[in-house]
């Protein structure tokens, strides 16, 4: 099998970051579709329009639905082709930027990713993730390619509120585990080809950077400023994320995430929240050591992420297991990547490890 690494064209971190959009958007079109979040319009929408200005790049902008969906990924890409647009641009969330993304791609389009929050790895990465208009998960686009370029402005990012921050840590925590799953499982990495030495030490670096400067680097978004461990953070939680995952492969944790989505309860939470609660529900079904369970909670309570089922909204109650089995069900469903783990995994087992973990979690906080 042939090993394969994938990443953007080119990323570029730093603060003030989108004051050079038009600058590296010249690069890649003349003529922009911009789809942008709704707080992101307002954030920094001036600044981006007077960036692509001042380099001559006209724009059509648009203002983003709310949902990565079929009928939304079709609403845009009408608009695109009435705009004759060259290029598209996506600012603001990971589901702007997954929306983007599928825009771009079926009109063989090259695409700019500028987040505006640090809450997922999807900026870096060739995937979207399709839910329906309800915001259930429906399916995994994979493209040929990752984003041309990636803009990650990270005195914005510092300024927004720190669960998102939060919620990127926790989709970047599951990063290493999976990784280590699928490669000692010998599965083929997300798309095809092998797993390679470069991306299993790119996953490993994410999670040694989380633990390092992890909540030094809440504690400074707290306060609305960009330090050291900030900008590694967001480089752990974008970068190294996306494209260890990428170039590795996901497991337990991220069909944990998919099986939360089922209940009406946890669609407040964010995806690297629930993921974060999925690697818990890995571990368990691993049955990973005592010492690696503790330093994964212990981080998770200190960061502020969940590790219980009533942090996540799923309240005790007399139809709890039914819930959590519907969860499980879900979780094991045909083509999920649960099923990259190196044994047999059931609907029960999911549904043992999910309460095990749950009870886990409690134990940590009281």
């Amino acid at each position: 099998m042939l090993k394969v690494i994938q990443a953007p064209s080119k990323y570029i971190q730093g603060p003030d970051a989108l004051l050079s959009i038009g600058k590296y958007t010249k690069t890649i079109a003349d003529h922009v579709f911009v789809i942008i979040g709704n707080s992101a319009m307002k954030l920094v929408g001036d600044t981006v329009y007077n960036s692509l200005e001042e380099y001559d790049v006209t724009s059509h902008f648009e203002v983003f639905g709310g949902e990565c969906s079929r009928n939304e990924i079709q609403r845009l890409s009408d608009i695109l082709k009435e705009n004759e647009c060259q290029a598209v641009i996506g600012i603001g969330g990971g589901k702007v930027q997954d929306t983007a993304k599928v825009v771009a791609y079926e009109s063989k389009l090259p695409i700019l990713i500028a987040p505006t929050i640090s809450s997922t790895n999807a900026p870096s990465s060739a995937l979207s993730v399709v839910y329906t208009d309800d915001g259930e998960f429906e399916d995994y686009l994979f493209f040929p390619t990752n984003p041309d370029i990636v803009l990650v402005d990270t005195a914005l990012i510092a300024k927004a509120p720190t669960r998102f921050l939060v919620a990127g840590i926790g989709d970047a925590l599951a990063t290493y585990f999976e990784a280590r799953i699928c490669s000692t499982a010998h599965k083929p990495r997300m798309t095809d080809g092998g797993i390679s030495r470069t991306a299993m030490a790119l996953a490993h670096l994410c999670y040694e950077t989380l633990l390092e400067d992890g909540y030094k680097a809440k504690l400074a978004v707290d306060a609305g400023v960009s330090t050291p461990a900030v900008e590694n953070v967001i480089e752990a939680s974008i970068y190294l994320s996306g494209l260890g995952f990428e170039n590795t492969g996901l497991a337990a944790a991220h069909s944990v995430h998919n099986g939360f989505t089922v209940l009406e309860e946890c669609h407040h939470m964010y995806h690297g929240e629930k993921v974060a609660f999925g690697v818990i529900v890995q571990l368990v079904l691993e049955n990973s050591p005592n010492e690696e369970l503790d330093t994964v909670l212990d981080f998770c309570v200190q960061v502020g992420l969940p590790v219980t089922l009533d942090q996540l909204g799923v309240k005790d109650g007399e139809k709890l297991k039914e819930k959590v089995m519907a969860v499980a069900k879900a979780s094991c469903a045909e083509g999920e990547t649960i099923h990259n783990m190196p044994f047999e995994v059931t609907p029960e087992k999911v549904y043992a490890a999910i309460l095990a973990a749950d009870r886990m979690g409690r134990d940590w906080l009281y």
